[in-house]
């Protein structure tokens, strides 16, 4: 027995020991944290079935589409690019980039946004503009309705201050030369800088001694309602019109096409996009009408007669004064200013307008010299309108 108990006792000291594990219950913190997590989960899942059902399932991703703008975009990809004018006058655009891109034109009339036509003013000038003052009290309080570009020597560098309607409206120029191409290459600068203010309607050519005969509402209505663009265009028979015109300039322009006109001009929007992207005229005019072919007095009336003359006025606005003769009109100084001087400007003229009879034919004089300002600033109000 003992033996018997012995080896018994043997082979149970032979076994591994049984290991009891104790099994354990989570802590109850632990089960309060996943029960909350729980509930966020399916309140969200609540919150989304809700939103897709009663908004549309694209409603929350097209918010945050909106604010998402890729690294590359800028304001050319918007209509502002277009509507609003350039910021700066000076760009680094050759000519020939300036006439490409001032030629583009909408083929649909109607605008996509508000456009309140305006008038560009266009000063070809060889440097100062004395009588800025002048037009300085002259668009006071039009601010919206008009745009001002100036072409002067290369080299000049004009000081207004920033209040100034002058005050960096210069356009990168070239050097021009009277009765030369250089002259209307000017010309054509000027209107491509101003065709890219979409909001230009209308183009008025001025000089350094040119003055309003009215004040900005009655030029800007008048410019407004007329029917057709004020540059003349006649046929002058003389020495001094078809005397210039040279047989190479056919069959692109004939002897019974040639025109003769004052360099100071109003046109329109369509009207200045033929002058600026004209590729038949131009070489013409530029090797065969050379002094004494003044081609700033042939090269726009003969153009615009033969592709538009539907549209032209035939007359200019600008008044000036030949009677003294010589190869230059008249120029005013400080003893030429006075009432009697201007009622012989506004009276005695008879013209036509939106073909009816008027005596309202010229909306700007010149030449007026720099001493001529003092005597203008003081009778403006009563004779000038403001």
């Amino acid at each position: 027995m003992q033996a018997r108990f012995g080896s018994v006792g043997s082979l149970e000291e032979g076994k591994e020991p049984a290991v009891t594990t104790r099994s354990k219950t989570p802590p109850l913190r632990v089960l309060q944290l996943f029960g909350l997590f729980l509930a966020l989960c399916m309140a969200f899942f609540m919150i989304s079935i809700y939103t897709i059902r009663h908004f549309g399932t694209y409603s929350v991703i097209a918010t945050v589409k909106s604010n998402i703008v890729p690294c590359d975009e800028d304001e050319t990809t918007s209509l502002d690019h277009w509507r609003k004018p350039p910021s700066n006058l000076l760009h680094s655009m050759s000519d020939e980039e300036l006439l490409w891109r001032a030629s583009f034109m909408p083929r649909i009339k109607k605008y996509p946004f508000n456009r309140v036509p305006k008038i560009a003013f266009m000063f070809l000038t060889k440097g100062p503009l004395p009588l800025s003052p002048l037009w300085e009290r002259f668009f006071d309080g039009h601010q919206g309705l008009y745009s001002v570009y100036v072409h002067s020597l290369p080299s000049f560098e004009a000081e207004f201050p920033p209040s100034s309607v002058f005050y960096r409206r210069q356009i990168p120029s070239q050097v021009s030369e009277w009765g030369k191409m250089s002259m209307c290459d000017a010309e054509r600068r000027l209107l491509a800088n101003a065709l890219l203010d979409i909001s230009n309607e209308w183009f008025i050519l001025l000089s350094e001694s040119c003055i309003p005969l009215y004040n900005f509402s009655v030029i800007y209505h008048y410019i407004k309602k007329a029917k057709y663009s004020f540059i003349g265009a006649f046929d002058d028979p003389g020495p001094h019109g078809q005397g210039r015109y040279n047989e190479s300039m056919a069959p692109e322009v004939n002897l019974t096409q040639w025109r003769k006109g004052s360099q100071w001009f109003e046109i329109n929007r369509k009207l200045a996009v033929n002058i600026v992207e004209d590729i038949t005229y131009y070489p013409k005019f530029k090797q065969f009408c050379r002094p004494a072919c003044y081609v700033d007095e042939h090269y726009f009336p003969t153009m615009l007669t033969i592709q538009a003359s539907n549209l032209l006025a035939n007359r200019s606005i600008t008044w000036v004064d030949w009677s003294r003769g010589g190869a230059h009109p008249a120029t005013f100084g400080s003893a030429d200013i006075t009432e009697e001087f201007f009622t012989r400007i506004y009276e005695g003229h008879e013209c036509w307008y939106n073909d009816q009879p008027s005596s309202i034919c010229f909306l700007f004089a010149r030449k007026f010299a720099p001493s001529a300002l003092e005597p203008l600033l003081q009778i403006a109000p009563k004779v000038l309108g403001f």
